[in-house]
């Protein structure tokens, strides 16, 4: 396997281990401003994943309630194989790199546990409002939260 253009082509997912939070990509853009992805892993790659009714409504609740604690979230996006979502900002340094934004995601992830429901569930505002699990979500926030202490080793 030679080397791929999408960075977590490039990741051994055998040797991670979840949950961890890492940066996983950079872009420096011709303004200065600096680009930071984040790879939020909640569940150990091709040994558990979410269901996608959890993952909807983690995207859901996590997007919206992050906003209320910061400003330069530009996107959260969940993987495809259901084991984490990938949370994009601008300029994260300035707001204290890594340790500012596990913070942030800490009391991101506490809204989430105690929401009282998914924002924008239903058919105007959202493309398959049926497929969405506030139980589920909270469950697997309230794990992630549960292993804070972990989130900053990703490797085994």
């Amino acid at each position: 396997m030679g080397q791929m253009n999408v960075e977590s082509f490039n990741l051994d997912h055998r040797t991670v281990l979840a949950p961890y939070v890492r940066v996983a990509d950079t872009k420096s853009l011709p303004g200065g401003d600096v680009i930071t992805k984040y790879d939020v892993r909640f569940c150990q790659p091709n040994r558990d994943h979410l269901p996608m009714p959890t993952v909807h409504s983690l995207e859901h609740t996590m997007a919206e309630k992050i906003r209320d604690h910061v400003d330069n979230v530009i996107d959260v996006g969940p993987m495809g194989c259901q084991t984490g979502f990938y949370v994009t900002v601008v300029n994260q340094d300035a707001l204290g790199g890594m340790p500012a934004f596990l913070d942030t995601l800490a009391t991101t992830l506490q809204d989430v546990a105690d929401a009282t429901e998914v924002p924008a569930a239903n058919e105007t505002q959202c493309g398959w409002a049926a497929s969405h699990d506030l139980a589920g979500a909270q469950a697997a926030a309230r794990a992630m939260l549960e292993r804070r202490s972990e989130w900053e080793q990703d490797q085994a």
